[in-house]
């Protein structure tokens, strides 16, 4: 499982012209899985980005979690993470979890961050989406499971 988090200071996602998800201050969540994620995995990462301090605490040093700051996360599934480029122009996606494997396992991740008190929104799986945020920092961190 990979996970790239972005700081923001809001951010929404648009299917069809509706937005169908928005937050302010939080994390942008892009999700990859592979086809070897488990919810091991998935409940690996979400404690990870739960317990993270990434917010400035008085002292201006990234001391505060996102819950200590009231954050939200606007989580989107992103196979394309697991695209390799090394060979020719077209990127391969055979590393990348097929949907019948990756969509339960997406929503396991985001329900195991609600579990830990996150309000959480999200995409829609396999749509085409239009994410919008204003990167907080920027502060852009990549996790990794395995």
């Amino acid at each position: 499982m990979k996970v790239v988090l972005q700081r923001s200071k809001q951010a929404s996602v648009t299917v069809d012209d509706e937005v169908i998800g928005a937050i302010g201050h939080g994390y942008v969540l892009l999700v990859g899985l592979t086809h070897e994620d488990t919810e091991q995995d998935a409940d690996y990462a979400a404690k990870k980005i739960a317990g993270l301090r990434l917010f400035e605490d008085g002292d201006g040093k990234m001391n505060r979690s996102i819950d200590e700051t009231g954050g939200q996360i606007l989580s989107i599934s992103q196979f394309t993470l697991y695209g390799d480029s090394r060979k020719g122009r077209r990127p391969s996606f055979i590393e990348a979890a097929r949907p019948e494997h990756a969509e339960p396992l997406y929503d396991h991740f985001n329900e195991q961050l609600r579990a830990l008190g996150l309000r959480v929104e999200t995409g829609r799986f396999g749509a085409m989406m239009d994410v919008s945020l204003v990167n907080d920092g920027p502060v852009t961190l990549i996790i990794e499971s395995k």
